[in-house]
């Protein structure tokens, strides 16, 4: 493609129909094959614009695909992930909007985590702090919003699980922020408001405890207690089947205990097996 033409970088925002969605289109078509590295870099700074746009043929395949080409194929240098990183956490703190720039902020931040994971470049402090942001960004999702046939996907929860997963996977990570990590998941995996998933969340809240698991830092009777610690999220045990907010958390629980022993039942690593009595155990336990 021979530069940005309709489009330039500065013109803030996703652009709307006209040559810059023509540009976004050819983008795509190159498969986002870009060889000048500068061109690429305003690219990035377009794309992230893109993130919360509501047309999912721009999000998804064009926004999100082409920054998770360009990170899978190491093509940014550290200069310019923590550039992105830093745009991608200002999207989590800004206006909800119509809730697509959070999730898909947070779906792009697990690339990032990925990166430093191949090829370590985060200090101690800044790996620190993204386990933090990843952490009270999962805490934090009230829009429970899943797919629409029209809008495409929203899907914070997952969304978050995802990078969650993407930092339990890094070995540089110790205990300490392992516990960060699994705090969040018990947030979500046992919402307050009593959303029932329907769209796969409690599986994909599953993966990041699968892969801390795998570390072998746990002994089977601290997962028995921690899985303890998630049915007190249940609520007023006098409500049992007769609450449609307690059958929802409920509901919850189950299918994620239930993704976790079948991940454990598969698994030939130690610390993944441990898992298999202590999530047996919480589902014979459940009301």
């Amino acid at each position: 493609m021979a530069g940005l033409l309709a489009w330039v970088p500065s013109m803030a925002g996703c652009p709307p129909e006209g040559g810059g969605r023509q540009d976004l289109r050819a983008l795509k078509a190159q498969e986002f094959v870009l060889e000048d590295a500068r061109e690429r870099l305003e690219w990035v700074e377009l794309l992230v614009d893109c993130l919360g746009d509501p047309d999912p043929a721009v999000r998804d395949a064009i926004a999100y695909e082409g920054l998770a080409t360009w990170l899978r194929a190491a093509e940014l240098d550290a200069a310019a992930l923590r550039a992105l990183r830093e745009r991608l956490y200002a999207l989590l703190d800004g206006d909800p909007g119509e809730g697509f720039a959070r999730p898909f902020a947070a779906l792009l931040l697990s690339e990032v985590a990925r990166t430093d994971r191949i090829a370590p470049w985060m200090t101690l402090g800044e790996r620190a702090a993204m386990v933090d942001a990843a952490a009270d960004y999962v805490e934090g999702v009230r829009d429970y919003r899943g797919f629409d046939n029209v809008e495409g996907w929203r899907h914070g929860v997952a969304h978050g699980a995802d990078w969650l997963m993407q930092l339990a996977l890094n070995p540089a990570l110790d205990r300490g922020h392992h516990d960060r990590l699994l705090a969040a998941v018990a947030v979500q995996a046992v919402p307050e408001n009593a959303h029932a998933y329907v769209f796969g969340e409690p599986a994909r809240l599953a993966r990041p405890v699968v892969f801390i698991a795998s570390r072998g830092l746990r002994s089977e009777a601290e997962w028995t207690d921690w899985f303890a610690a998630l049915a007190t999220r249940l609520g007023d045990p006098a409500l049992a089947y007769a609450d449609a907010a307690w059958l929802a958390r409920r509901h919850d629980l189950s299918a994620f205990l239930t993704a976790l022993y079948i991940e454990a039942d598969r698994s030939e690593n130690p610390g993944v097996q441990a898992l298999k009595p202590a999530t047996a155990a919480a589902l014979e336990r459940l009301p």
